[in-house]
């Protein structure tokens, strides 16, 4: 019998275990790569991340180790000198604004005071005279309405546009033509033996006093503010600088003692320049500052505070001789809600204050040449206020042409007029004085500061080459 199986089909479980197999997985959809990975690997490491590990891969050996150590020696030496150069320099420029810009124009914006208050005064005493004004008492009022006008030009160029004091200074600009007016008119009509003159000058003066004296007292303590914002700039102690230096300095110290222990030896020049350079960085920034800042604080103390009380103590007495002469003028047409007499009131009201401007300034003096004419001028405010009462008892009694005679007379008269130029004129001495004082001091505070911004820039970088230049010895033993 034929074996029929021979050369027939494979059974169809072989023929399907003899077909090629198909993956399981092929079916799928692929997976998408991961991002920076095109081949599916795994994700790429940021520059950040790479850098690091080098970092740590080279502080692993010494000489990575040694290269780490004097890139952060140079870079704290470098930061040091640079935070120091720029804090100095700031301090060095506000100690020249307070020498040559705030304080002189702070000086100026008080002479416009003391100028609009002089004018007004001497308008006054012009009016009391009548048709027989003398020429000095003319020429005053006009020095002082164009010393006012020249300040206020000074000060406008020396203000900010758009600031407070600049809104100011146009104010009275416009306002000095409008009082100059009235003042004229006043003149005219005293002259012709008009009693309106009288009027236009008490209006003159209620303009001055209510909105221009204001207006200018404004603009002083203006100007004063930023005198004190330009000594606080000057005074504040550079402690960034000063933190950069002591933290620069430890680390160099730090770097040598690591040398010393690991090589035995007790000098590495470089090592060594830029401690010194950054020592020497150190104590040039905090002597100099500190001598510099004792200079300023003096001449802040010394000059600053003196030279704002007597400027206070001579508008106050321009402010009573203004009110005494207004006394004789108005001839009891104003009065206050008690009764008393307008203008003697704030006579008596000013005088109050200058005795007392008196006795700051001469406690505040630090010698004799600034106390005596302050002394001076206290005892001419005795006398003044002496002479005043017996020119309110003439005119209490009526005797109007006496009292007049005591305020505005000749020599022979003892008149307040006397006592009031003697204590303008002293204190003028004494400002002298104080300004005087306030240069010298300020200009050593200004001097104490100079070249130590270029110099802690030079020695920082010469610090940060030596510390290059000492791994550099150290790195050179390991070639």
């Amino acid at each position: 019998m034929t074996d029929t199986s021979k050369g027939s089909a494979a059974p169809p479980a072989q023929a399907a275990s003899a077909a090629p197999a198909v993956p399981p997985q092929a079916a799928r959809p692929a997976r998408p790569a991961a991002s920076g990975a095109p081949d599916g690997g795994p994700p790429r490491r940021t520059a950040f991340m790479e850098g690091v590990d080098e970092l740590r891969a080279a502080a692993a050996t010494e000489p990575g180790r040694l290269r780490i150590i004097g890139a952060a020696l140079a870079l704290l030496v470098v930061a040091f000198g640079a935070v120091a150069a720029w804090q100095m320099s700031d301090r060095s420029t506000a100690a020249d604004d307070v020498l040559h810009s705030s304080q002189p124009v702070s000086a100026a914006a008080a002479d416009v005071y003391r100028a609009l208050a002089g004018a007004n005064t001497a308008a006054s005493s012009g009016f009391l005279a009548g048709g027989q004004e003398t020429p000095e008492s003319r020429t005053r009022y006009e020095e002082d309405m164009r010393a006012a006008a020249a300040g206020l030009a000074d000060a406008a160029t020396a203000s900010e546009p758009g600031s407070s004091s600049a809104r100011t200074i146009a104010e009275l600009n416009e306002l000095l033509p409008e009082y100059k007016g009235l003042v004229e008119r006043a003149r005219a009509n005293n002259r012709q033996g008009y009693p309106l003159g009288g009027a236009y000058l008490r209006y003159a003066n209620e303009k001055m006093q209510e909105e221009m004296l204001p207006k200018a007292e404004r603009l002083y303590k203006n100007e004063n503010e930023r005198l004190s914002d330009d000594y606080d700039s000057a005074t504040a102690y550079p402690w960034a600088a000063i933190s950069l230096g002591v933290l620069a300095l430890g680390a160099l110290v730090w770097a040598q003692r690591r040398t010393y222990h690991r090589t035995n030896r007790v000098l590495n020049r470089g090592l060594f320049t830029a401690s010194a350079a950054a020592t020497a960085v150190l104590l040039w920034l905090v002597v100099g500052h500190t001598v510099a800042r004792s200079a300023l604080l003096d001449s802040y103390d010394d000059g600053v505070v003196s030279v704002n009380v007597l400027n206070d103590a001579r508008i106050a007495s321009l402010k009573a001789r203004s009110n005494e002469n207004l006394t004789l003028v108005s001839r009891g047409s104003e009065t206050t809600s008690t009764g008393a007499d307008k203008f003697d009131s704030d006579f008596r009201g000013d005088m109050s204050d200058l005795s007392s401007r008196l006795g700051i300034a001469g406690h505040v003096a630090d010698d004799q040449a600034g106390r005596r004419p302050v002394k001076a001028a206290t005892g001419n405010v005795r006398e003044w206020l002496e002479r005043h009462k017996e020119a309110r008892e003439f005119d209490t009694d009526g005797d109007y042409q006496a009292a007049l005679r005591k305020v505005i007379g000749s020599a022979d008269d003892k008149p307040t007029g006397e006592c009031f130029d003697s204590v303008v004129s002293n204190l003028e001495v004494a400002l002298r004085h104080e300004q005087a004082q306030f240069e010298l001091a300020a200009r050593d505070g200004r001097k104490a500061m100079t070249g130590l911004p270029v110099g802690a820039a030079v020695l920082a970088v010469l610090g940060a080459s030596g510390a290059v230049l000492g791994i550099g010895r150290r790195l050179s033993e390991y070639r």
